[in-house]
């Protein structure tokens, strides 16, 4: 399980309790920050409660603060500094399995607005996924070992679930799986170059991304060369 994965199912657990899922429900909807006193009126809850919730989705990462005098005035007698809740810019989801749509629909587009001046989507598609994966191993911390287990550490990151065997590495879950169903030609190219520029990245002389796809399993294995 991946580090990014915990935290996750951390954050988006914060909002399985009730109360709190109901202050965060009501910041996400006001238009500027509220405070504490507001937050705990509109859900019926007491300013001590509605404050331990909220600074919990605060330290969360779901809700940001910032403080002001509301009266709008400064100086002596302006009133006490509030402070106030506004949700966050911050996105997390969690899937299980892993998926990457986001990491895809980047990719996409990207070629698309290539392809505008000098290739096809298609070879835009496969330049652009080639990058992705080289930047997505240039920035992983590798530890020591294996050249194939390295490899593997890579790919488990970002949710391909690498399996060994005798002829390299499986990759049980593929992140981009309903987009492979539905537009297969062209997601499984893009999948091979993604991984193809990952292995090139590491210096990988020992593996190669290939095309097999199986039922149930990623379209592309890490095959020992």
């Amino acid at each position: 399980m991946s580090d990014d994965f915990a935290s996750n199912v951390v954050d988006v657990g914060a909002l399985a309790e009730p109360a709190r899922r109901r202050l965060y429900l009501y910041v996400a909807a006001q238009a500027e920050p509220v405070s504490r006193e507001e937050a705990a009126t509109a859900c019926d809850m007491s300013p001590h409660t509605a404050k331990f919730h909220l600074d919990r989705l605060a330290d969360q990462g779901l809700l940001d603060v910032e403080f002001r005098r509301l009266t709008g005035r400064t100086g002596p007698g302006a009133g006490r500094t509030a402070k106030l809740y506004r949700r966050s810019d911050r996105e997390v989801s969690v899937s299980l399995p892993a998926r990457s749509y986001d990491l895809a629909g980047d990719i996409l587009a990207e070629a698309i607005d290539r392809s505008v001046h000098d290739r096809s989507v298609g070879e835009s598609v496969a330049v652009v996924a080639e990058e992705r994966g080289r930047a997505m191993a240039a920035e992983e911390p590798l530890s020591a070992g294996e050249e194939i287990d390295r490899v593997a550490q890579v790919l488990a990151r970002h949710g391909y679930e690498p399996r060994a065997e005798p002829d390299g590495l499986c990759l049980v879950n593929c992140p981009f799986d309903r987009l492979a169903r539905e537009h297969q030609g062209l997601v499984c190219g893009m999948n091979l170059a993604l991984i193809g520029g990952l292995l090139d990245e590491l210096g990988c002389a020992a593996l190669e991304a290939v095309l097999d796809p199986e039922p149930g399993l990623c379209c592309v294995k890490a095959r020992r060369i």
